[in-house]
């Protein structure tokens, strides 16, 4: 796989490391899945700054990594989304919509501090 998850307290830091295959998100989506529940984190960052293209698979893997964490009861904030990446996803129509993002792993654990710190309700933008 190439990703590799870090635990740092009770934060899921999930770093891609490149591109990655259908079977590389999908196992992404299932070890941080397993991780928060067997962990009982209660927050997960996804930093993807290493993407250089995002088809619409990875969007909605994402996408659904964020759903279903937050159905765990964690908070979830995707980061380092490059700028050609970005104007990509939004000329191909493709959205990370519910899901909080972040310029970088700095940003994304202050939101994420922000978040857990809001308590149960913070829902992400």
């Amino acid at each position: 796989m190439r990703a590799s998850i870090l635990k740092q307290g009770h934060i899921l830091i999930a770093s891609v490391q490149g591109s990655m295959s259908d079977a590389d998100l999908t196992q992404l989506r299932e070890q941080l899945l397993h991780g928060v529940r067997r962990h009982r984190s209660t927050g997960v960052i996804v930093d993807v700054t290493l993407i250089d293209v995002m088809d619409s698979f990875a969007a909605r893997t994402l996408r659904g990594i964020s759903q279903v964490v937050k159905l765990l009861g964690a908070q979830v904030v995707i980061v380092g989304i490059q700028p050609d990446v970005a104007f990509a996803m939004v000329q191909l129509g493709l959205t990370l919509e519910g899901t909080t993002t972040a310029l970088d792993l700095e940003d994304g654990l202050a939101v994420l501090q922000e978040q857990l710190a809001e308590g149960p309700a913070a829902d992400g933008q």
